[in-house]
């Protein structure tokens, strides 16, 4: 099945500013992205990068520096999502997708759904020809709306791993606790380190 891997290569992760400069969150994003093609490929998907900008990777690539809805709809339409050859839609950010948790994406449902935290759609499965995308706001709910719209039955996969997307700073403890890949090595390598002083699971950083 082919994997659409949505990629803002530009300015990616502006809410870990606090804790990451500009290049580091170029460098870590690239890790992250990395995870998720890896991870896809084990799962027997093929992906295929929608970037904002050509990245130097040995994988099928679009770019496309349009808004992430226009840029994912006309993907959809470009390589036809239908029964006989569904297409996926998978965030770049979820660095502690497995194969296992991705392979959860591919039974059943005309559009199946893995939900992020907030609200958000971290991973899509289409396989109705009219179904669109629509990233602003609540788009867990948009998309069902949308697919209730064309018609579409919906299959929702509750999975922890695919619902973890890294945004804020305090993501980058689950990818400390939970990582195996390239995201959990960039951050070791960067000298972040789990914090349980206070009682609580935080992030530290050595000099």
């Amino acid at each position: 099945m082919r994997a659409i891997v949505p990629f803002a290569a530009e300015r990616p992760k502006t809410r870990l500013a606090d804790v990451l400069t500009a290049s580091e969150r170029r460098s870590f994003a690239d890790a992250m992205l990395s995870d998720v093609l890896d991870a896809l490929r084990a799962a027997d998907f093929s992906p295929h990068l929608l970037a904002t900008e050509r990245q130097d990777r040995d994988v099928a690539q679009t770019v496309d520096d349009r808004p992430l809805t226009e840029a994912v709809n006309d993907a959809l339409r470009e390589h036809g999502a239908s029964d006989d050859e569904p297409v996926a839609v998978v965030m770049a950010d979820l660095a502690l997708a497995t194969p296992a948790a991705l392979s959860r994406l591919t039974a059943g449902g005309d559009v199946v759904i893995a939900p992020g935290r907030g609200g958000g759609t971290n991973a899509l499965v289409v396989r109705h020809p009219e179904f669109r995308v629509d990233y602003h706001g609540a788009s867990y709910l948009d998309h069902l709306r949308a697919a209730r719209d064309v018609g579409a039955s919906v299959r929702e996969v509750d999975s922890w791993r695919l619902a973890t997307d890294v945004d804020e700073p305090e993501d980058l403890v689950e990818v400390l606790l939970h990582g195996e890949g390239a995201s959990r090595d960039w951050l070791v390598d960067a000298g972040f380190e789990l914090d349980t002083s206070d009682g609580r699971v935080g992030l530290t950083r050595s000099e």
